[in-house]
């Protein structure tokens, strides 16, 4: 099976730190494509995953996608790979571009009437044409392409916690960044300095919260369980002098 790199082009490859992967999850499948807001950019800042402006710079680097409902799972696929590839219109190049869900795909027109819809960042869509012709292919507009799940391989760094504005001693909500593997998370546990495993929600997509009705005693450590059900634990992930709107490296990926 092919592996290559995240992008068509070598230019876009120095500065994209996500791999593409050889071992396919489910294989090609059938899908309608569009994109979105700037040419050239990665969509909208935000989105529904939490990751906000994160995503214009690497290693996302704009290579990202909103996704319809079935794939975006209501949130719960924010962060899953996929290889996307265009091969229905003369400006396509044919090879795969290795994408991570980090938006919802609006509700309405092909976003909902298909089965599977992404919503390609303007990047990631000029990305899938022959080079001289991301112009000519994003002019398409809507396009027909395939596309398959992967596992995810950040290389070179492990998952990443930033913990959110409005956080306190009370109330916890991080933004959980890069797990290799699926990518997207079913359940998320958080263990304060003295305590036992307690559950967080998921908040926004990629965001996860915890509100107790006491005083968090960090070190706080995070357990996290992929949508196959792989545990990992990032041990005194939170630290005791952590602040919010800082972002905190784990030692551990999957």
């Amino acid at each position: 099976m092919a592996s290559s790199f995240f992008v068509a082009f070598a230019a876009l490859a120095s500065s994209c730190l996500l791999l593409l992967h050889s071992r396919s999850v489910s294989g090609w499948l059938d899908s309608g494509a569009t994109w979105y807001y700037l040419r050239e950019g990665a969509g909208t800042d935000g989105g529904a995953c939490g990751y906000q402006g994160d995503v214009e710079k690497p290693p996302f680097s704009s290579i990202v996608t909103a996704a319809g409902p079935s794939i975006f799972k209501d949130g719960k696929g924010c962060g899953a790979c996929y290889q996307v590839k265009c091969t229905g219109n003369a400006a396509c190049f044919g090879r795969p571009v290795t994408v991570v869900v980090t938006d919802e795909c609006p509700g309405g027109g092909p976003c909902l009437a298909e089965a599977a819809h992404f919503n390609l960042s303007g990047k990631t869509f000029g990305a899938m044409a022959k080079p001289g012709q991301a112009d000519n292919l994003r002019d398409a507009g809507n396009i027909r392409i395939q596309y398959d799940r992967v596992p995810c391989k950040w290389r070179g760094l492990d998952i990443a916690f930033r913990v959110k504005a409005g956080s306190n001693p009370n109330y916890l909500a991080v933004l959980i960044d890069q797990e290799s593997g699926d990518g997207d998370l079913s359940a998320v546990e958080l263990q304060h300095r003295g305590g036992s495993w307690a559950p967080m929600q998921e908040f926004l997509g990629a965001v996860w919260k915890y509100s107790s009705g006491s005083t968090l005693q960090a070190p706080i450590s995070i357990r996290l369980t992929s949508s196959s059900g792989k545990k990992l634990v990032a041990s005194n992930v939170i630290p005791s002098s952590w602040q919010a709107d800082r972002t905190y490296r784990s030692i551990v990926n999957y």
